[in-house]
Parts: structure tokens; C-alpha cells; sequence
């Protein structure tokens, strides 16, 4: 199995910064491709950002131009750096973690979500 551990999180006024971490662990050989998601309480979870296999990256419209995603494959590592935070980014914000693992001819593939961490920008 794989598992994802979220940190970071906390409290901030806006326009205030946060730095957001996810630890990937599992199976050994595993390819990661890595996003954010979060979600506010009644509403769906939605994509914030994250990165493919080959490190490409993508952001929601809401967030381009405020946060930056970056990556540390050795340490399958995952940070969000969220700047200029409003109101709105108030939410809980999760780490998905998606495995890619050869075995001979065969591949696995395994995802997991991790527990969240909260984020509360207050105005």
C-alpha cells in the first residue's frame, strides 16, 4: 500500500503565507505523481494543484500566480507554497498520492489520500 501524510497547515490573516508538506511512502520502486485537493465542509473536494510522473504541473485557475508547487523526488516529498492567501482558501487541504510500480511485465498502480491538514485564512 501506499500512504500520505500532510503537514503545514495552521492559521493566517490574509494575505499571509503557508507552507504545505506531503510525505509519500509505500511500496519501493514506485513512480509518484502528486496533487492537492482541498475541500470546504458541504461543498465537493476540488483540485488545487499537483504533479504528474514526469513533473509536469497544473493549478487550479484560483490559485495560479499565488501558489507554487515544488517537489523533492528523493525524498518523495511534495511542498505547496501558498502566498497572498485570501478568505476563500480557507478550507482542508489534502495530499493524493498516486503509485506507479513495475513488477516485470506487470504494472501496479495504487493511490492514497492522506488525513489533511487545515488551513484558515481569516480576513
Amino acid at each position: 500500500q501506499v500512504r500520505a501524510v500532510e503537514s503545514g497547515g495552521g492559521s493566517v490573516q490574509a494575505g499571509g503565507s503557508l507552507r504545505l508538506a506531503c510525505v509519500a511512502s509505500g511500496y519501493s520502486g514506485c513512480e509518484y505523481a502528486m496533487s492537492w485537493y482541498r475541500q470546504v465542509p458541504g461543498l465537493e473536494r476540488e483540485f488545487v494543484s499537483g504533479f504528474d510522473r514526469d513533473g509536469t504541473t497544473d493549478y487550479a485557475y484560483f490559485v495560479k500566480g499565488r501558489f507554487t508547487i515544488t517537489r523533492d523526488i528523493v525524498e518523495k516529498t511534495m511542498y505547496l507554497q501558498m502566498n497572498s492567501l485570501k478568505p476563500e482558501d480557507t478550507a482542508m487541504y489534502y495530499c493524493k498520492v498516486d503509485c506507479r510500480r513495475r513488477a516485470g511485465a506487470a504494472t501496479f498502480t495504487y493511490d492514497a489520500w492522506g488525513k489533511g491538514t487545515q488551513v484558515t485564512v481569516s480576513s
